[in-house]
């Protein structure tokens, strides 16, 4: 990575501008320490206690090499389709009946495997980075981290809470269109044994409770079947699928947490947008905005999949084939997806 410093970090040491600028984490720094080529200025290697100036060609050698790169995911030539791609982070698309890691059964039919292919065609050495995952079945949105510490600055991201994730569901029964939002404020555990994946609402109290919060709202309903745009403002192992039964409506098509679906061979559940702080924007002097702008503060008519003014990145995900034929047959009166998405389209919720 090469860093073009700007005048307002002039006098900063290095050190300070790894650690609270690029928020890189104590590991990362180390490794960048022991580094031959770790750290360099205007073409000098120099140590944490170098203080910066403005103009300061900054390089850091934060790419993967062969040495780190992982062994133990196989590449293999699958679909992927690419949604935004720079050289921190890679934006995908996730197929439904795709799990995102290998395991056991899934050992080359991953999207891990179909993007080691990707790093492999392009020599580049690959390693799994994905900010957070999906369920085999739920479609949309993967974000992955291309360095170690593109992966570290994005973690704290979403431990602040300024990555925002938005699912378009279908859920069985109605619900009234009121043009609300919508709150679930229920706490998840796991009832069962280590090692089940079924979670459960519990009360606040229950051993191993976690808070866990949806916020959704109705995009149009049928005698049968309402479709929702829901947020999960935290982020619990089958928060959505969980939260909506709960509610008793559970996602079509969920056989864990609802029933089979003659309409649709999985669970109604696509990951449509995230919204992520790119890393290091600010701090390279990429976008003049100093603060996470608002839905509002943003022109409409900016495209997604790209870089806003503020540094986040606004994904948007197609809907697959299966979810797209139901919506159209389910609510082919009432709604319809935008077919040119903008950052417009997201104040939907």
């Amino acid at each position: 990575m090469t860093i073009i410093i700007p005048p307002e970090f002039e006098g900063r040491t290095l050190r300070s501008y790894l650690k609270f600028t690029l928020a890189l984490s104590t590991a990362v720094i180390a490794r960048l320490k022991n580094h031959e080529r770790g750290m360099v200025v205007n073409g000098e290697r120099v140590t944490v206690r170098y203080v910066l100036r403005a103009g300061d060609v900054l390089e850091i050698a934060d790419r993967d090499t062969a040495e780190s790169a992982t062994e133990t995911v196989t590449p293999v030539h699958l679909p992927l389709e690419v949604l935004y791609e720079d050289e921190h982070v890679i934006a995908l698309c996730k197929p439904p009946d795709m799990p995102t890691h290998p395991s056991h059964g899934h050992l080359c039919d991953t999207l891990a495997n179909a993007l080691a292919y990707r790093y492999e065609q392009q020599g580049e050495p690959f390693v799994f980075r994905p900010l957070g995952r999906l369920d085999r079945n739920t479609s949309g949105v993967v974000v992955a981290a291309k360095t170690r510490a593109a992966s570290g600055t994005l973690s704290q991201a979403l431990r602040r809470g300024d990555v925002r994730k938005r699912y378009l569901a279908i859920l069985d029964g109605p619900l009234p269109v009121d043009g609300q939002t919508h709150d679930i404020i229920a706490p998840i555990y796991r009832p069962q044994a280590e090692g089940s994946i079924l979670r459960a609402v519990c009360s606040e109290d229950t051993e191993g409770a976690d808070h866990a919060h949806t916020r959704f709202r109705v995009l149009a309903s049928s005698d049968t079947h309402s479709l929702v745009l829901a947020e999960p403002v935290t982020g619990r192992t089958h928060q959505l699928r969980v939260h909506f039964a709960h509610i008793g409506h559970p996602i079509t098509g969920d056989e864990l947490y609802g029933r089979v679906s003659d309409h649709i061979g999985r669970h109604a559940l696509h990951a449509l947008s995230l919204s992520v702080p790119l890393p290091y924007t600010r701090a390279t002097g990429t976008f003049s905005s100093d603060h996470p702008l608002t839905m509002e503060e943003l022109d409409p008519q900016l495209p997604l999949n790209a870089p806003t003014p503020d540094g986040y990145l606004h994904t948007w995900a197609p809907l697959p084939p299966d979810m797209a034929l139901l919506i159209e047959m389910l609510f082919s009166e009432d709604f319809a997806l935008p077919s040119r998405p903008v950052v417009g389209d997201l104040r939907l919720l």
